[in-house]
């Protein structure tokens, strides 16, 4: 998928309950908090298991099985494609069960000179969990990505609750 066949698909995607904040041309950051319906150690293995929950249309290859964590420093988020493979971010800090962050840049973001710093963080809330997910992204030109991105990601993280409360 190129830049162009991407964006339309972000546009299209369904707002979420969300912050953007700090939006201008040099960056923005998305933050999205909800509340599971599942301890942390679920929500934890549920999150490692992207295919369970990133919505296959938000994919190069169209189908969100080719989706894979490796929850190690280091490790890949990776995709399979019919013609090779996606690392959409790279893995830079585990606490097993309490945060994982990975820095890259998502979607039409890739063919772009930014970084990307996406942290998730996992609490205890009652009998269940607090998400947190913040994106943040740097580089030039980044204005009018701000929105559509932040409406991508807030599609993924009801879907990450949906599949964990499962």
């Amino acid at each position: 998928m190129t830049l162009r066949s991407i964006l339309p698909l972000m546009l299209l995607a369904a707002p979420a309950a969300a912050e953007t904040r700090d939006v201008s041309d040099a960056g923005f950051t998305s933050a999205h908090r909800l509340t599971i319906a599942a301890p942390p150690a679920k929500v934890w293995e549920t999150l490692l298991r992207p295919g369970l929950w990133w919505e296959g249309g938000h994919t190069y290859s169209g189908d969100a099985a080719n989706l894979s964590i490796e929850a190690r420093p280091g490790g890949c988020w990776c995709e399979k494609t019919a013609s090779g493979g996606v690392e959409h971010m790279r893995v830079v800090y585990v606490a097993r069960g309490d945060m994982l962050r990975m820095t890259g840049g998502l979607g039409p973001l890739q063919a772009l000179p930014v970084t990307g710093v996406m942290t998730i963080g996992l609490k205890p809330a009652g009998t269940g969990t607090e998400l947190t997910a913040s994106y943040n992204v740097a580089g030039a030109g980044l204005g009018g990505f701000a929105v559509p991105v932040d409406k991508v990601l807030g599609v993924q993280w009801p879907r990450l609750k949906a599949a964990a409360e499962r």
